[in-house]
């Protein structure tokens, strides 16, 4: 059976930035755990960031990618710099999909790390942009397939074709 990388907080750990967690009580993400799928990861603590911890977006809506490719920050909302955290905690990220084979994560979504449709547009107005955030954006540039918590049923059908092959 295929693993799978899913976010810490979508299985009830307080990791995010308030000290929340994100559990959805999904049968799936239940199942994944029960089946040993299941790999937890948090990139924004993994890249050594506290919980709590302030807000973070990504300046000028510019998305994960930009931010990895120097073109854009990640930051606080008193415009401290928290870009080198993110970018460790995806890259920490990366290697532990290529490690254990994975090809398939469900991340939160919104996040600036993890967020795989929107993340939020730098300007902590609640303002959106339909860009993934830093560790979104470099799994999915790795060829691997990201859902978020609110795509729970594609990524078990998308899994299902992997364990098929």
């Amino acid at each position: 059976m295929s693993p799978i990388l899913i976010s810490a907080c979508l299985l009830g750990h307080k990791v995010r930035y308030n000290g929340s967690d994100a559990a959805t009580g999904h049968a799936l993400l239940a199942q994944w755990q029960r089946e040993g799928r299941a790999v937890v990861v948090c990139p924004e603590i993994a890249g050594g960031l506290a919980t709590p911890r302030p807000a973070a977006e990504i300046t000028a809506g510019r998305g994960g990618a930009s931010v990895l490719q120097g073109l854009a920050r990640v930051v606080v909302a008193d415009g401290s710099d928290v870009t080198p955290a993110f970018v460790a905690g995806a890259q920490q990220a990366l290697a532990v999909a290529r490690t254990r084979g994975i090809r398939v994560a469900v991340l939160k979504q919104g996040s600036p790390s993890c967020g795989s449709a929107f993340t939020y547009d730098g300007s902590f107005s609640g303002g959106r942009t339909a860009l993934p955030g830093v560790t979104a954006a470099l799994l999915l540039h790795n060829g691997l397939k990201v859902f978020s918590e609110h795509q729970l049923d594609e990524a078990q059908a998308f899994l299902q074709s992997l364990d098929v092959l």
